[in-house]
C-alpha cells in the first residue's frame, strides 16, 4: 500500500502540464466519472453513472432536499386528502427540450409504465402499492393506492419523460433522451463520453456553463492524473481517500466536501449459530475501531455511523444504543455469552467467522483492519474477497456469516422497513441478514401505514432503537462526498446525496484553451 502511494505521488507530480486537446466544444466543463451509463431512460438506467446524466437531462416531479424532505420539482404543490390518494399539480410553462410543453398526460406516461406489465424495468417494485394514476385536468394528477403508504412521496422523486404525440412511434430515451432538465443531450460515444448542452429554456434558469462533458475514466489512478493535468474539471466522488489526500495538496485544485449518505457496514446472519446470539454481535461492534477506520483508510472522509439513516435525515435519532470501541468489554461479552477465550493470551481462538468482501482494494484494506481488530478479542476471522457480483450472489442467497457492503443514497426512512423488516427476507426484500424482531415489525408497521408527519418521526425514531440495540448491522461509517476540481470553477456544492445538479451553478474563472470539438 505505501509503495503504491509514493509510485501516485511521483506520478502526479510529474505530470502537470498545459491543457491537452481533447474533443471538448469552447467553454464545456469536463466531468470525469468512473463508468459510462447504461440507459439515459430514467425509467430504467438504475446504475449510478445513468441517475447522474438522468440529473443533468431530466427534472423530478418531486426532489430531495438537503434535510432529506420531499419538496416541490416539477409539480408545485402537492396533497394527500385521504390515506389512498394523492393529488399532484404541476408547474406552468415548463419545456421539453424540444420545445413540447409539460402537461400531466406526460406525468400519467411516466408513472404508467411502471404498471403496464410488458414494460421492464427494475424500479417497478417499488410501485407495487400503486393502483392508478391518471390526469384531472392539464396540470392536476392523481395517484391512487392499493393501501396506505406514508412514504409514498419518496417514490415521486422520478424524472419525467414526455409523453408519444399522438401518431408518433414511442420514442428512444435511451438512446435520444428528451427532457425538461438543465441540459439536452447532444451526443454520447460508447465507454467514453457523454456531451450536454445547457438547455437556455430550463425553468429553473439557464446553466451558468454553456454545457458539459462526461468523461468515462475507469482506472481511479488515471482519474486523478487527469485532474492534475488538467484535462479535466471536476471529479465527484469518483477518487479513492489516498489520490484525493494527494491531489488536496495541488493549489492548482480545490477539494469540496459535505456529509453524505452513503452507509457502510457489515452485514451478519444471524442464522448462524454464533452470530444469532446478540451480546457476540453486541461485542463484534465494541471490537472494530471504526473511529480508526475514518481517521485512516478513510483520511477522514466519513462519520462514524450509528445506524443506516444519516445525519441529515429528517427522521436520524441519535439516542440510540450505541458500542463504542471497547476490547475489554467486547472480550467480557464474548465470555459471557458463553465462549470464553481457550488460552489467555494464547494463539487458539474463541471462535472462528468468515467475512466476504468486494476484491476492491479498499474495500480489502478494511476488512484486513476488521480482522486485527477481531484478532485482540481471540476472535479469527476468515477473509473471502470476491468479484462484486459473486459476493453480491453469496449475499442475496444468504450465503455468508459475514460481509461488507455500502448502500448508496439512503434518504427516505423507509429503508428500515425494506431492510429490517421479517417480511422483507429475500427474494421480497432486502433483509439479507434475516433479521426478525415483532417489536420492530409493528412499530416500522405503524410507522409505514401514517401519514401524519411527526408521529412517523416518533416511530421511526423508536424503531432505530430497538434495531441499534439488537446489532443486525455492524455500522461502520456515512461517506463524505468530495468534489476535487480545478481552483478557477466556482458554484460547487455538493447536496448530502451529491446530486449533480449543481453543476448547472458551476462556472470558471479562468479561460482554459482546448481544441473545439471534431
Amino acid at each position: 500500500m505505501r509503495a503504491r502511494l509514493v509510485a501516485l505521488v511521483i506520478l502526479l507530480a510529474g505530470t502537470f502540464g498545459c491543457r491537452q486537446s481533447i474533443d471538448v466544444p469552447p467553454g464545456f466543463l469536463v466531468v470525469g466519472m468512473q463508468s459510462f451509463p447504461n440507459n439515459l431512460d430514467p425509467r430504467i438506467g438504475t446504475d449510478e453513472a445513468s441517475q447522474k446524466i438522468h440529473q443533468l437531462l431530466y427534472s423530478y416531479l418531486l426532489r430531495i432536499d438537503d434535510r432529506l424532505r420531499i419538496v416541490p420539482g416539477l409539480a408545485s404543490s402537492w396533497d394527500n386528502p385521504d390515506p389512498l390518494t394523492y393529488i399532484v399539480r404541476l408547474r406552468e410553462g415548463v419545456s421539453f427540450h424540444d420545445g413540447r410543453i409539460l402537461s400531466a398526460a406526460d406525468v400519467v406516461f411516466t408513472f404508467s409504465s411502471f404498471l403496464d406489465p410488458a414494460f421492464v424495468s427494475a424500479r417497478k417494485g417499488a410501485y407495487r402499492l400503486l393502483d392508478s394514476v391518471r390526469a384531472l385536468d392539464p396540470l392536476t394528477v392523481e395517484f391512487r393506492l392499493k393501501e396506505p403508504f406514508g412514504s409514498f412521496p419518496i417514490n415521486l422523486v422520478m424524472d419525467i419523460v414526455p409523453a408519444p404525440t399522438p401518431g408518433s412511434p414511442t420514442e428512444d430515451f435511451a438512446r435520444q433522451p428528451v427532457g425538461t432538465g438543465p441540459y439536452r443531450f447532444m451526443r454520447s460515444v460508447t465507454d467514453d463520453r457523454v456531451v450536454l448542452a445547457a438547455f437556455p429554456n430550463y425553468f429553473e434558469g439557464a446553466a451558468r456553463n454553456p454545457g458539459l462533458v462526461l468523461r468515462t475514466i475507469p482506472d481511479d489512478t488515471m482519474r486523478g492524473l487527469e485532474l492534475r493535468k488538467g484535462t479535466v474539471d471536476l471529479i465527484v466522488n469518483d477518487l479513492s481517500p489516498d489520490v484525493v489526500h494527494q491531489l488536496g495538496r495541488d493549489d492548482r485544485l480545490q477539494v469540496s466536501e459535505a456529509p453524505g449518505t452513503d452507509y457502510a457496514y457489515v452485514g451478519l446472519n444471524l442464522r448462524d449459530p454464533i452470530l444469532r446470539d446478540v451480546r457476540v454481535r453486541q461485542a463484534l461492534a465494541m471490537a472494530i475501531d471504526r473511529s480508526a477506520i475514518v481517521e485512516h483508510l478513510r483520511r477522514g472522509q466519513a462519520e462514524v455511523a450509528l445506524g443506516i439513516l444519516p445525519r441529515a435525515s429528517w427522521a436520524f435519532e441519535p439516542n440510540v444504543p450505541a458500542f463504542p470501541y471497547d476490547p475489554a468489554r467486547a472480550r467480557q461479552m464474548l465470555d459471557e455469552a458463553g465462549y470464553p477465550d481457550p488460552d489467555g493470551d494464547g494463539p487458539r481462538p474463541r471462535f472462528y467467522l468468515s467475512l466476504k468482501v468486494s476484491s476492491a482494494e479498499f474495500y480489502r484494506l478494511q476488512a484486513a483492519v476488521i480482522q486485527q481488530d477481531l484478532q485482540r478479542v481471540a476472535v479469527d476471522v476468515d477473509i473471502r474477497s470476491h468479484e462484486f457480483a459473486t459476493l453480491y450472489a453469496d449475499v442475496l442467497s444468504g450465503n455468508f456469516q459475514m460481509y461488507t457492503l455500502v448502500w448508496v443514497g439512503v434518504s427516505d426512512p423507509d429503508m428500515l422497513r425494506r431492510v429490517f423488516h421479517s417480511k422483507q427476507i429475500p427474494p421480497s426484500g432486502f433483509n439479507r441478514g434475516f433479521f426478525s424482531d415483532p417489536r420492530v415489525d409493528r412499530v416500522i408497521d405503524a410507522a409505514t401505514t401514517s401519514t401524519n408527519g411527526s408521529e412517523r418521526a416518533r416511530l421511526y425514531a423508536e424503531a432505530q432503537r430497538l434495531i441499534a440495540g439488537e446489532v443486525p448491522y455492524i455500522s461502520l461509517w456515512h461517506r463524505t462526498n468530495v468534489a476535487v476540481a480545478q481552483r478557477g470553477l466556482t458554484g460547487i456544492r455538493l447536496s448530502p446525496s451529491a446530486d449533480f445538479g449543481f453543476l448547472k451553478d458551476v462556472g470558471r474563472t479562468d479561460k482554459p484553451g482546448r481544441a473545439a470539438a471534431r
